[in-house]
């Protein structure tokens, strides 16, 4: 079973404290595009995924997610005291935990990214899968270090090095 990689996204508070220091949300793809500056956020919320992975271990994943949208409304713009209201109004549902952000914004299909943030942009990361269960899968925890001249094949017992012929 495959599933969502934990990673080192941006938290809530994080989000929330850089905010405070600009003065637009510029939010960039992972292929460098910026989303357009008249994008909304249609939903703030709090999303919690109770699984069994292949190991037949239960897990429990949270993150606060942010639903970015754009409308034909191109003079909108949502500044960081608005955004900063919203979440504030939103808190409640995720009770005082300081979680990770989870993006999701519409490309070909609804796309699920992190958020980080590069200078004055908020950059959104690509997800990626892992299996939470490698043990029981067979999957090696290091990539396995083989010497060639191991790999060379071996002289058997009717075969002599000193003539150079085989049987």
């Amino acid at each position: 079973m495959l599933l969502i990689k934990k990673s080192t996204n941006m938290k809530l508070s994080e989000f929330k404290n850089n905010l405070l220091q600009v003065a637009q949300i510029n939010i960039v793809e992972p292929n460098g595009k910026l989303i357009p500056q008249h994008f909304h956020i249609t939903e703030v919320g709090l999303i919690t995924k109770h699984f069994i992975d292949c190991g037949a271990t239960i897990r429990t994943e949270k993150v606060i997610n942010f639903q970015v949208w754009l409308a034909n409304d191109t003079e909108h713009r949502l500044t960081p005291k608005k955004l900063l209201g919203i979440i504030s109004q939103s808190e409640p549902l995720f009770n005082n935990e300081d979680l990770e952000i989870e993006i999701e914004y519409q490309g070909e299909t609804i796309g699920k990214y992190g958020l980080n943030k590069e200078g004055e942009n908020f950059v959104l990361t690509n997800k990626e899968t892992n299996c939470l269960a490698q043990d029981h899968c067979g999957i090696p925890k290091e990539k396995m270090k083989v010497n060639l001249r191991e790999l060379q094949p071996q002289a058997t017992a009717c075969c002599s090095t000193s003539t150079g012929s085989c049987c």
